[in-house]
């Protein structure tokens, strides 16, 4: 008997291409959902690869406007524009990615009979809790939707505080995951105990507070070695704050590398600086770790520790000197760390990339019977 072939339609407001863990995980995850057709709504320019995920991809021509006096008259021209491909493209479901952001909007205001299922990917949530108008903008998208999908019950609980709790019994947790095939260990895994060779990948901005892990290293009784990878609004800040702390020979900048080059990169380190301190959907880097044989410092944020099973060993968010006790106990106790490899890689196996494509199919043809 053969699967019925769903015909989905999504989008993220941006420049199609793996620029950030939300557009990262959207090329995997309809890459690895079986029997659909997906149309892709984003924005020029096109990585070429982006496209290999979904069957059609259409770049929105109304001039994006974030959020402010002209946001309402944005939405208004972004909703025309996207009732026009809804009328074309025919869906069976809609997946409005970012809850609350102005595509849901439009999606949430044209979809008339077609079921939505809104996928929160953390910084709608941030926005949302700073924001009345995102507040506002998150509760139309839960409105209209058949289903809310969040990453981990942390998040799916905050949005039900922020949707006052009135869409309770549709919100639905399915974890995100990776290509695990792709991920590769070292062949010789280091041995002995001494200092570490770090490794912290992300944006470097104030929420992901990668200047936590920089102070650490001032205060460690082993003289660890941290590598950032990433770009953001505080890099230079954190470079001269190495420099004022005598790290120059211990801290070392690289920029944003495309993931194949990062995970070619990951084998190569001891372990992995998680240090985000305020709200984390998910944190699939922390997943990409873990399955190349990283264990992982984290802070321990709500939902975090679970995510990671016991493949890390936790400090308190935004606290360098727990940080850096963390690191030194990791440094010290090589049969420790021996066994958090081991445990951050049979973690990872959880964390298939197919299983979430499965799971978010599975609801999908649920809620279009």
């Amino acid at each position: 008997m053969t699967a019925k072939l769903l015909n989905i339609l999504t989008g993220i407001n941006r420049p199609s291409a793996p620029s950030s863990g939300g557009m990262i995980l959207v090329n995997d995850l309809y890459g690895a959902m079986p029997e659909i057709h997906t149309t892709f709504l984003g924005r020029e320019p096109v990585v070429p690869a982006w496209q290999d995920a979904f069957d059609q991809l259409i770049a929105l021509s109304t001039t994006k406007r974030p959020q402010g006096p002209g946001f309402d008259h944005y939405v208004d021209e972004l909703t025309r524009e996207v009732a026009a491909h809804v009328e074309k493209v025919r869906p069976d479901a809609i997946h409005a990615q970012y809850l609350g952001y102005a595509l849901s909007l439009a999606f949430a205001r044209t979809a008339g009979g077609i079921p939505i299922i809104a996928i929160s990917h953390g910084p709608d949530v941030m926005a949302a809790e700073r924001n009345a108008s995102e507040r506002e903008a998150m509760n139309e998208v839960a409105a209209a939707s058949v289903a809310i999908v969040a990453p981990t019950s942390a998040l799916a609980d905050r949005i039900d505080r922020l949707t006052g709790r009135r869409f309770t019994d549709r919100l639905t947790v399915i974890p995100w995951g990776i290509p695990l095939s792709d991920a590769r260990v070292r062949d010789q895994p280091p041995t002995g105990t001494g200092p570490l060779s770090l490794v912290h990948a992300g944006r470097l901005d104030d929420n992901k507070s990668t200047i936590t892990a920089v102070e650490a290293l001032a205060l460690t009784d082993q003289p660890h070695h941290l590598t950032v990878i990433g770009k953001g609004p505080l890099r230079e800040h954190l470079e001269q704050r190495a420099i004022e702390l005598g790290l120059r020979d211990r801290v070392h900048f690289d920029p944003f590398l495309p993931r194949a080059e990062l995970w070619r990169r990951l084998p190569n380190f001891d372990a992995f600086v998680f240090t985000t301190r305020g709200l984390e959907a998910f944190g699939l880097v922390l997943i990409e770790a873990q399955a190349h044989g990283l264990p992982v410092a984290y802070s321990d944020l709500p939902g975090v520790g679970g995510i990671l099973g016991g493949g890390g060993i936790p400090y308190t968010p935004g606290d360098p000197r727990s940080l850096a006790v963390a690191l030194d106990e990791m440094g010290r106790d090589f049969h420790r760390r021996k066994a958090l490899t081991k445990a951050a890689l049979g973690n990872a196996r959880r964390y298939d990339i197919t299983s979430t494509g499965r799971r978010l199919r599975e609801l999908t043809l649920r809620v279009t019977s």
